[in-house]
């Protein structure tokens, strides 16, 4: 599943090609797809409406439009392609916005997870999905009390993931986050200390910037003449690594929450 920097990195490659191109109309292949409103209401009021901007909210693509926000989730393997209009329909375009200047903004889900939502300005931000989300890992209010306050007593891989305190970590990043701040992933977060919370503040945006940078890690949600890929992949410390960078011992992988995750049992000790 994209994360943040994934995210981060397919908005700012795809505002390249559709900043200020008209919608003229949408069609809809699958609409398990579309969250919100009806695929009725979906495509009249999309009709006609400017992309003025890309911005995100966590794992969220938000397309600014004239009237709206269209709330964009990847999930598992959701991207976006670029065609022209007369291109035949590949079977896993599922949404199509075709532009007045002739071309498609086609989005492609083999796994047909993901969701799109339109909403009005006025509301989106007030409404869910985006009213459940927890703060940006840059956000001034997110403090070690702030942490303190919004962590549950479960292992802190799980909190890292939970989107309504932190947004934007996933999987991957989660594992690079504790590994860089010394914290065992079956610590409870509960029992952390203000210094782990400064610690985790503190490398959380330190590797999602440097994720960014180098265009996330696994990026197969945007396809284009560029190219976009995922070179972080190539500066991972622990996730899916063998042997600690630091001490060399083994990496151990277990699962928390269903996830697979990766530490090192000398330098993350357990408390």
């Amino acid at each position: 599943m994209p994360e943040l920097p994934e995210v981060e990195t397919v908005k700012n490659t795809l505002l390249k090609e559709v900043k200020n191109k008209k919608i003229v109309s949408a069609s809809i292949y699958w609409d398990n797809i579309i969250a919100c409103p009806s695929i009725k209401e979906f495509q009249a009021h999309i009709k006609n409406q400017k992309i003025n901007d890309i911005k995100r909210r966590g794992k969220f693509l938000m397309f600014e439009l004239d009237d709206y926000y269209l709330l964009s989730h990847l999930r598992m393997e959701g991207k976006y392609i670029i065609r022209k209009k007369d291109d035949p329909v590949e079977k896993h375009q599922h949404v199509i916005f075709h532009f007045s200047d002739g071309t498609d903004l086609r989005y492609n889900d083999t796994r047909k997870f993901g969701k799109m939502y339109l909403l009005k300005k006025e509301d989106a931000f007030n409404e869910k999905p985006l009213s459940q989300l927890g703060l940006e890992p840059w956000d001034k209010k997110l403090t070690p009390e702030y942490l303190k306050n919004k962590f549950h007593k479960k292992p802190i891989k799980t909190e890292l993931l939970d989107q309504t305190i932190i947004v934007g970590i996933g999987n991957i990043y989660a594992d690079e986050i504790l590994f860089l701040s010394k914290i065992n992933p079956k610590t409870l977060a509960t029992n952390l200390t203000t210094q782990d919370y400064q610690n985790i503040i503190k490398y959380t945006r330190q590797v999602l910037e440097k994720a960014i940078e180098f265009g996330g890690t696994t990026v197969k949600s945007y396809e284009s003449s560029e190219g976009v890929h995922g070179r972080f992949q190539t500066h991972l410390l622990v996730h899916t690594k063998k042997e600690c960078p630091i001490c060399h011992n083994k990496i151990t992988k277990i699962k928390i929450g269903g996830r697979g995750t990766y530490y090192c049992e000398k330098c993350q000790k357990e408390r």
